[in-house]
Formats: structure tokens, C-alpha cells, sequence
């Protein structure tokens, strides 16, 4: 089994005095049970019934609340017109038709994101009522294409709407994709979020709301002008947050975890972390992060689980419920998942 390159630097972290009961895990032995919860872990569901319909549409998201799931998640972008709507990046190749539009050959160009250059469509180059013209398609070639040109891209009122509307509470989890370079092309994403959620009624820690981003100096922002839950999302450890990169600082996602936790619980509610950080090896004792993040005062959700074959660890022998079975009992407080029913019957 090929492990990530950082994989190490989860068993380095996991060593440190701040995960003080690590030792055990280090030696081979079962660390402490971690305190109980008190509420069951929460059912995110990954960009909507990801795993069944294509991602970030109305009918997926219908579809995961009706699986049972507790959260919607919305990646949010930006139109030319500045109008929020759901895509997993502001790119549109891989989730939509817009390659088969010769209408929009020629927005086709290059640009740089978080440091990298890229060339496609982009959704801010585009009106919302050109991206209403476009239809979404499923980004995972195993899984089932007969939706694909089916359903529009939703605007992030429409997901509003569609989780006010539920027969049931539902909340909505949405990302803040790339804020830095949403703000350098003057469509800075705080905002306009806050102020829809305003108009919603949603501004304090009780609200339906979980707001996440992969960035610092947003949620800092965001901090300062809301009260909704905030959610710092954690990448690979020898990574930067890309606004850190813009301003020079040389931290990385490993320091924030090491030494950073009480400061990210100034800014933030929880951390969104991949599921290796928490098992690096399926089978093997979990790491204290968990117990670290919650002595800080912060939960802990992870990402992404998915039921297909090529997700899911050999440990867990094609059986998705031993994976959340896993991981919920590590004291994990929600999961990412693209297939909500699996992770609702598991808990």
C-alpha cells in the first residue's frame, strides 16, 4: 500500500507532546477510549448525493436529505454577474457540458489559481443566465452517468431555499472555494454570503449554518462578522494555506495542527481534516488528534468517505459501514460523506 507523501508527518505529529497520550499509538498499543459523545456524529453530505447523482445540483442535494443526511454541502463560486452557485471549483469541464457549447468555445483561456496555472472555463466569466444553459454531469467515471445534461447548476439561493423547504431540519455546510482568488478578481465571497445568510435570520452558533474554508484570513473575516459555526478545512500537512503563501507567512497546515490549535479555536469552531489524519493506516490505532482538536474546544469532521471500490480501504473488506463504524468510534464529530444513507445506517 502506497501511503501519502505526508503520511510520516501524521506519525511525527501524533509523537508530539501535544498529543500526549500518542506514545501508545507510536508502540502498537490501543490508546484510551476518547470521551463520549454527547450528540451522534454529524452526516455531511459531499456535495450532495455525490455518489449517486452529479454533484452540487438541486436533485442531488434533495436526494442526500431524503438518505437521511443532516447537512448540505454547497462549494460556492462566483458568476461574472456575482451570483453565488455551487460548483466544486470556479473551473466547469469536469462537472458540466460546457465543452459541448460551441456558443463558448471561445471563454475557453488560462488562468492562475492558488498558484497554479490552469486552463478551462471558468464560472465567473460567465452570467448566471449563461450558466443556466449549462447542465451538470457526474465527475466519477464509475458511477452512474445516465443523469449527465439533466440537471441545472443551482445558485446558492435555490440550496437555501431547497433546505428551508425540507420536511425536516436541515442545514447547509457551505465552502468558500478559493477565497483569495475570488477577492484579487474584485468578487470577494464574505459578503455577499453573510448578507443572504442575514436576510435568512442565520447569524449566531444556533443557526443552520456551518460555514468552512481552506483558507485563515477569510474565517478571521468572517469571525469578526458572524456568529454561524466556522469550520478551518486542513490539507496536507506540508502544505500552506494559499493566502499564507500571498503573505509571505511560512507556516504550514502541520504547524496550525501542532502548535496552533488553541489559536485556530479564536477563529474557528471546528477543523475539517482528510480521514488519514485521524487513521493513517485502516486497522492501526488512530492518532489524538481528535482528543487535541477537542481539548482545544474544537470538533472534528473528516472527509471524504465513499463507498466506491477504489475509496475504500482493502481493511475494510467492500464494507463501508466498518470504515464509519471505525472512525465514529475515534470520537469523530461528522463526516463528509458522498453516499449518506451508508454513513446515516453506520451510526
Amino acid at each position: 500500500m502506497t501511503l501519502p507523501s505526508w503520511v510520516n508527518g501524521v506519525r511525527w505529529l501524533v509523537s508530539l507532546p501535544l498529543f500526549a497520550l500518542a506514545g501508545c499509538v507510536i508502540m502498537g498499543e490501543a490508546p484510551p477510549s476518547p470521551a463520549p459523545r454527547t450528540t451522534s456524529p454529524l452526516v455531511i453530505a459531499h456535495r450532495g448525493a455525490s455518489g449517486y447523482l452529479p454533484e452540487h445540483t438541486l436533485e442531488g442535494y434533495a436526494r442526500a436529505i431524503a438518505l437521511g443526511a443532516d447537512f448540505i454541502e454547497p462549494d460556492l463560486v462566483a458568476t461574472k454577474d456575482f451570483v453565488l452557485i455551487a460548483r466544486h471549483e470556479p473551473m466547469l469541464s469536469e462537472t458540466t457540458d460546457v465543452s459541448a457549447h460551441p456558443e463558448f468555445a471561445a471563454r475557453k483561456t488560462t488562468r492562475e489559481v492558488d498558484g497554479e496555472s490552469v486552463t478551462d472555463w471558468f464560472a465567473l466569466d460567465f452570467t448566471l443566465a449563461e450558466i443556466k444553459t449549462l447542465r451538470a454531469r457526474q465527475a466519477f467515471a464509475e458511477r452512474d452517468q445516465n443523469f449527465n445534461g439533466q440537471f441545472e447548476i443551482p445558485t446558492f439561493a435555490e440550496i437555501i431555499a431547497l433546505a428551508k423547504n425540507a420536511d425536516r431540519p436541515i442545514g447547509i455546510y457551505p465552502e468558500t472555494k478559493h477565497p483569495t482568488f475570488h477577492r484579487d478578481l474584485g468578487l470577494p465571497l464574505e459578503d455577499r454570503i453573510l448578507d443572504m445568510l442575514a436576510a435568512e435570520g442565520w447569524t449566531g452558533k444556533t443557526a443552520p449554518v456551518i460555514l468552512q474554508s481552506f483558507e485563515v484570513s477569510n474565517l478571521k473575516y468572517l469571525r469578526e462578522r458572524t456568529g454561524v459555526r466556522l469550520v478551518l478545512l486542513v490539507d496536507a500537512l506540508d502544505k500552506r494555506p494559499y493566502d499564507f503563501v500571498v503573505a509571505g507567512d511560512s507556516r504550514t497546515y502541520l504547524d496550525l495542527m501542532q502548535n496552533g490549535l488553541n489559536d485556530v479555536a479564536r477563529f474557528a469552531d471546528g477543523i475539517g481534516v482528510a480521514k488519514d489524519y485521524i487513521v493513517p493506516v485502516p486497522g492501526e490505532a488512530p492518532t489524538q488528534l481528535i482528543a487535541a482538536a477537542h481539548e482545544a474546544g474544537l470538533f472534528v469532521h473528516a472527509y471524504t468517505f465513499r463507498s466506491d471500490a477504489r475509496f475504500l480501504a482493502a481493511f475494510y473488506q467492500g464494507d463501508p459501514a466498518r470504515e464509519y463504524k471505525a472512525f465514529y468510534a475515534a470520537g469523530l464529530d461528522g463526516v463528509f460523506s458522498d453516499f449518506a444513507d451508508a454513513a446515516v445506517a453506520a451510526r
